[in-house]
């Protein structure tokens, strides 16, 4: 390969396992393997599938040439931790035996820790998360919601948002702490956040709070919303099958039947008014949670920023950028840079730019 360290990034999905191998920070191989949902339902949680997927990863590595012994580091996607500072965190027992048996939830991202831990354990090498989806860096008045026995949780696309808002300052000339940014991710769940001196101090919890997604609610008229989860427990649906409803069965799908937004945008521009309208529904939503996020820094931003997979779309950037662009020039980053943000967050550790975070 070359002198550089050789990282393996561990992503796990909920039907399948993105993997990278960088040289420094020069990829070298991705790979995206497929699970089929039968052979995950054997399995009671998702961390019961470590030793089932990392086998797939073996495989795919063994079939690129990579030898194991030649990888310097292994860095997995975040998990449902408690809450935690962002950063690169060195993955030690700890951290593994609280997702394995105290997750904050069950979620497939668990699992990246766990990969990371066991196969950098074999092979006598270090393993990290970086900035997992419970990075927690709020001012205190961001916590209260409305009633003190329920606080706002920091829950979001934490990894993508802080890489690319580093990359849209270096773009920039300047620093991560040096810019004010409001980062929206727009994936099949929304995160909208905003980011200070390092920190991302406020965002929308994308289970929770902020506009509609392609899946998920968003945010929701509290009565009838109580009154909607009264009327499902009626039908004998439990607490997480009406989660469920809301997180995965919501938005954009629950709307128009559709989880692809191609096929949205084409009833749209095909003269189908109700596609159009909630379209443009999403639109002005985002925009909304864009100008409350702005609101936190007293409007002070250098930049907005559009990312994730929706952020390909023309007719959403577009429409967001018309209603937004007055507080900042916004800048538009498609897709997720997860991959490479895991293996850049493990360098910079390794080459003693910044320490690991120890979990304690």
């Amino acid at each position: 390969m070359s002198g550089e360290p050789l990282i393996l990034a561990v992503n796990p999905g909920s039907t399948s396992t993105k993997i990278a191998v960088f040289a420094g920070k020069r990829p070298v191989l991705e790979r995206k393997v497929e699970h089929r949902p039968e052979d995950l339902k054997g399995f009671k949680k998702a961390t019961d599938q470590y030793e089932y997927r990392l086998r797939f990863v073996r495989e795919a590595l063994a079939e690129a040439g990579i030898d194991l012994k030649a990888l310097t580091a292994v860095v997995g996607r975040g998990g449902l931790l408690k809450p935690l500072a962002g950063g690169t965190y060195r993955v030690n027992a700890k951290m593994v035996d609280d997702l394995i048996n105290r997750p904050g939830a069950d979620h497939a991202s668990n699992l990246g820790a766990v990969i990371a831990y066991y196969l950098a354990e074999e092979l006598g090498i270090p393993a990290f998360i970086v900035d997992p989806v419970v990075v927690d860096e709020y001012e205190d008045v961001a916590r209260i919601s409305g009633h003190p026995a329920i606080e706002r949780l920091s829950r979001s696309h934490a990894l993508n948002m802080k890489a690319v808002a580093r990359k849209v300052a270096a773009d920039l000339g300047r620093t991560y702490r040096d810019v004010t940014l409001v980062v929206a991710h727009l994936g099949s769940g929304f995160s909208v956040s905003v980011h200070r001196g390092g920190r991302m101090i406020d965002t929308t919890n994308a289970n929770d709070e902020g506009p509609f997604s392609i899946e998920r609610a968003g945010d929701l008229p509290t009565t009838q919303l109580v009154a909607f989860c009264y009327e499902k427990f009626q039908q004998g649906l439990g607490v997480k099958e009406v989660q469920d409803i809301l997180t995965k069965e919501s938005g954009l799908f629950a709307y128009l039947g559709t989880k692809d937004l191609r096929e949205a945008e084409r009833r749209a521009a095909g003269g189908d008014a109700r596609a159009a309208l909630i379209l443009d529904a999403m639109i002005y939503q985002i925009a909304k949670a864009i100008g409350a996020m702005a609101t936190v820094v007293e409007g002070k931003v250098d930049r907005v920023v559009l990312t994730g997979g929706v952020a390909h779309s023309e007719r959403i950037t577009d429409g967001i950028r018309r209603r937004v662009e007055f507080i900042a020039p916004v800048v538009v980053v498609p897709g997720e840079e997860e991959l490479p943000a895991l293996a850049l967050g493990a360098l910079r550790v390794l080459r003693g730019e910044e320490p690991a975070k120890e979990y304690v």
